[in-house]
């Protein structure tokens, strides 16, 4: 009944709700600030699966990170190193003529190795005069960058640090737009939303004044993620470059950093000919690839001169310690963790690739473009549709959100945040069902009276069914109890109807001291009319069996005759009856269109008996059927079945089969420990169950094995 709403009833329902719905959350996606958006931890996790599942390709190499890593530190012992290994490295990798050298590395005391320092420890004396008269370690450094393309890395502290300072050399910036009038200094460091240090620690002013640019290194972690990298901040009161920018604007030639900004913030920061799209705050988010060892050379392998010596001409390479217990690891948006470098060296990777990404202002405005045309038509359809439709039209649409945002990222490095838009979405869809559902509710109330009248009528069927199956099964007789004290025979039945009631029979009892009667049948049809044919073809057959001395072609004759004249259903009845002598072994069988018996040796052969010698009962009704004759020895069984035993089906329509009856009826006979009619029953009926598994049972089952025990 939930899964269909009459169409006067769900025409109406969730809508009041969930119109009103969608204009709310439609403008709360609008003037909500676009920083982080309403749900930021949705939105991150979404941008974050767009990097993981779609990586960014790499297009070009231009940077080439120089690693003093754990081979070096090794090899020229632990950091920090005498400044004169320092210039040695830089001047390695000055030899090849790259574009830029970056120097992930703070140098902001002096150096306590250089000759001076050790001079200044000693006592006065010929090698302290010698010692002092050598050229300081950092005057070579700062030689050697003032003949190369180096940019010193800078680190901004948000609160007082011991040893920083707000005193920083820093080249030129060019304020255009709304706050151009401020210029570069304090006033356009104040009017601009980016992010501020109080305080930054860089490397000494000698090396400050040799160098040919400086730039931040620090990034603002969100969570422990680095997801975005400022190009431009401030420290103190003068606005600094990040070290991506300082490297291309060095590698470049360029005179200044040029920054677009308008009332609402940064709108792009550029150098020469690269113009780099921003946040208003001046951060972008890094287009992250995967994981790239062939940017990292180690310092060791430079130093021994075991690189191509065209290795980093005419690239930027960035000098940084990536050692065990000195690198700064930061986890960036795909998961991976890697040292810090790898952040600035992926992130003008990406400018030289042109893979931005972006996250315009008007972006915020396409989300709510598609809330609108989400939740709008949904109002209009699902209330329209069934549930089993409805619901997967709606998932299908949600889903094909995400595919959009996915396919907007890879192909033009946009961030559409599809999560937001889901969420709200969702929000809308449950309103929806949940009117619906109140309808139906509503709808199952007025039918429950019905339902209730129509429950009851199945329960008095369905007790009705039960009493005549146990009136059914109370009129067989239980092997058990039905011949006490008797040595000379023994029985065995079973009779499992495929319904609650069915139209097979057994009987077996006594007709003297010496005779016991036996009898199987199957009556066409099933069901109810099926069972009560059985229950009178059962008893007309004890009846006159019992009250003559006949012989068992006669009482067959009579039994067909009683039948046909009381059957106004036409239905007829397959049958083999017979009389067994227990005395003699003798038994005499007849046999009216049913499966012939099959005689079960005390050496376990299975062989099956003269076919039927008659048509069923009720088919003619003067027909003389005719008898058949055997002699049991001590031991031999016989085994009557209905058809459903061997016609029964497992769930891939394969048949039971006689001969696999045969196999295990053979078995069985001589198998010391169910050779007893009743355990040859059993066994039978765990096989078949065994074959038929869960398949619904399409017959009844009807077995009964008689065993001659011998005259005593």
């Amino acid at each position: 009944m939930l899964l269909r709403i009459s169409d006067g009833v769900r025409a109406g329902q969730g809508r009041p709700l969930a119109l009103p719905l969608a204009v709310v959350l439609a403008l709360a996606l609008g003037l909500w600030p676009d920083v982080d958006g309403p749900l930021p931890a949705a939105r991150l996790a979404l941008f974050d699966a767009y990097q993981t599942h779609l990586p960014r390709e790499r297009l070009s190499a231009p940077v080439q990170i120089i690693a003093i890593d754990e081979a070096a530190l090794k090899e020229y012992g632990q950091w920090p190193w005498p400044r004169v290994r320092l210039t040695e490295l830089v001047a390695r990798v000055a030899a090849q003529r790259p574009l830029a050298i970056g120097l992930d590395i703070l140098m902001p005391e002096a150096d306590n190795t250089s000759p001076e320092a050790l001079a200044a420890r000693m006592l006065p004396g010929r090698v302290r005069d010698e010692l002092s008269q050598l050229t300081p370690y950092d005057q070579l450094l700062a030689a050697q960058l003032r003949a190369a393309p180096v940019v010193l890395g800078v680190a901004g502290f948000e609160a007082p640090t011991p040893g920083a300072s707000d005193a920083l050399r820093l080249w030129p910036i060019r304020l255009h737009g709304a706050t151009a009038g401020a210029g570069a200094g304090a006033a356009a460091a104040a009017a601009l939303p980016v992010i501020r240090f109080l305080q930054a620690m860089s490397s000494l002013p000698s090396l400050q004044a040799a160098a040919q640019g400086q730039g931040l290194l620090s990034v603002r972690l969100e969570k422990g993620v680095v997801r975005r990298v400022p190009l431009v901040g401030a420290v103190g009161g003068a606005l600094a470059p990040s070290m991506s920018m300082e490297l291309l604007r060095v590698a470049t030639g360029g005179a200044a950093l040029e920054i677009d900004a308008d009332a609402d913030g940064v709108r792009s920061v550029s150098v020469g000919d690269l113009r780099v799209p921003t946040q208003p705050d001046g951060a972008v988010w890094v287009n992250f690839s995967a994981p790239a060892m062939d940017r990292y050379i180690s310092a060791l392998d430079l130093m021994r001169g075991g690189i191509d010596p065209a290795a980093l001409q005419n690239r930027i390479v960035i000098v940084a310690l990536t050692g065990l217990g000195l690198s700064d690891f930061k986890t960036n948006a795909r998961g991976d963790l890697m040292p810090g470098v790898d952040t600035h060296a992926q992130l003008i990777e990406s400018f030289f690739d042109g893979a931005f990404l972006q996250r315009p202002a008007w972006m915020r405005w396409a989300e709510v473009l598609a809330l609108l045309v989400l939740c709008l038509p949904a109002a209009w359809l699902l209330p329209r549709l069934r549930l089993r439709v409805g619901v997967p039209v709606a998932v299908a649409a949600g889903a094909a959100l995400f595919c959009v945002g996915g396919l907007l990222f890879a192909r033009s490095g946009l961030l559409f945040d599809a999560a937001g838009v889901a969420i709200g979405y969702v929000v809308v869809c449950l309103s929806l069902l949940s009117g619906m559902l109140a309808a139906a509710v509503r709808e199952r109330q007025q039918s429950e009276r019905a339902l209730q009248m129509a429950r009851v009528a199945a329960a008095k069927t369905a007790g009705e069914l039960d009493a005549a199956r146990r009136i059914q099964m109370a009129t067989l007789p239980q092997p058990e109890t039905a011949f006490p004290g008797e040595r000379r025979f023994a029985v065995g039945a079973l009779l499992e109807p495929a319904r609650q009631v069915g139209g097979d029979l057994y009987d077996f009892f006594m007709l003297d001291k010496d005779r016991v009667f036996f009898m199987v049948g199957d009556v066409s049809g099933k069901g109810l009319p099926a069972s009560l044919f059985m229950v009178v073809a059962k008893a007309l057959a004890k009846s006159i069996a019992l009250r003559s001395d006949a012989d068992m072609a006669s009482i067959m004759y009579v039994v067909n005759q009683e039948l046909v004249r009381e059957n106004p259903e036409m239905l007829f009845v397959t049958s083999v009856a017979g009389i067994l002598d227990a005395a003699s072994g003798e038994v005499v069988l007849c046999n009216a269109g049913h499966d012939a018996p099959r005689l079960i040796g005390v050496d376990g052969g299975v062989r099956a008996l003269l076919p039927a010698g008659g048509p069923p009962l009720c088919v003619m009704d003067d027909f003389e059927y005719p008898v058949q004759r055997y002699r049991l020895q001590a031991g031999e069984c016989l085994c009557l079945a209905t058809d459903g035993i061997g016609e029964a089906m497992n769930e891939a329509g394969d048949l039971y089969g006689n001969a696999r009856l045969d196999r295990l009826l053979a078995g069985a006979a001589v198998d010391a420990l169910i050779g007893t009619p009743a355990a040859v029953v059993q066994a039978v009926r765990d096989d078949v169950r065994l074959h038929v598994g869960t398949a619904e049972a399409s017959d009844d089952l009807t077995l009964l094995v008689l065993r001659w025990n011998g005259p005593a």
